[in-house]
């Protein structure tokens, strides 16, 4: 009797081995998948930029910025990048419209109409500063079908006190369409803007 109850015990701790070694081998499985599809997604956007900046003398052929909107809001998806040498140079926070939220974490849905308050996809040139409600401000030309009313909708690149510095958890705050980052990495934005003599362009993709 006693072998019988120790034999069901041994077989009962190697199906818990097994099932708890299952579930570790998924969770690094589905993490290498994230990282290669972030990786995939920031090769396409950084290669749609570069293509762009190659065929138009008037846009920046060193540094552009990348928005990825497929990571969570509480994570850095705001690059800045090296066109020349592949590099990301500096990363943040950005927020998405709030008009984007559909009621399922990490899923987002995009729009190019008036009053969304959503975000909209495609590439962008950054235009001129002016001093708006947030302070100083980028007005944003969208230049694809998916975001070519972005001038029309007062689209901009700004900054906002509430916005976290930091990577967290839990989401941010949302914005009203506009790419929103924190002042703190507003400062080092903005002499990149500032200094360029021709358009950078920033492209917001999914």
């Amino acid at each position: 009797m006693n072998k019988f109850i120790l034999l069901i015990i041994v077989i009962g701790i190697g199906l818990i081995a097994f099932k708890v070694s299952r579930k570790h081998t998924f969770a690094a499985d589905n993490t290498e998948n994230t990282a290669a599809s972030d990786s995939a997604r920031y090769i396409d956007a950084f290669n749609r930029v570069k293509d762009l900046v190659k065929k138009d003398k008037k846009y920046n052929k060193n540094i552009a910025f990348l928005l990825d909107m497929k990571k969570l809001s509480g994570r850095n998806r705001f690059f800045v990048v090296d066109l020349q040498n592949n590099r990301i140079l500096d990363q943040g926070l950005v927020a998405h419209g709030s008009g984007s939220e559909t009621g399922k974490a990490g899923r987002l849905k995009f729009s190019n109409q008036d009053n969304s308050y959503a975000t909209s996809l495609g590439i962008y040139s950054i235009g001129t500063s002016y001093n708006g409600r947030f302070g100083k401000a980028y007005k944003l030309y969208g230049l694809e079908a998916s975001n070519s009313n972005a001038y029309g909708r007062n689209i901009v690149l700004h900054k906002y006190d509430s916005m976290p510095y930091d990577e967290q958890i839990a989401p941010i705050c949302l914005s009203q369409g506009c790419p929103m980052v924190s002042v703190k990495f507003y400062e080092r934005l903005q002499p990149i803007i500032d200094s360029s003599q021709k358009q950078i362009v920033l492209n917001i993709y999914y």
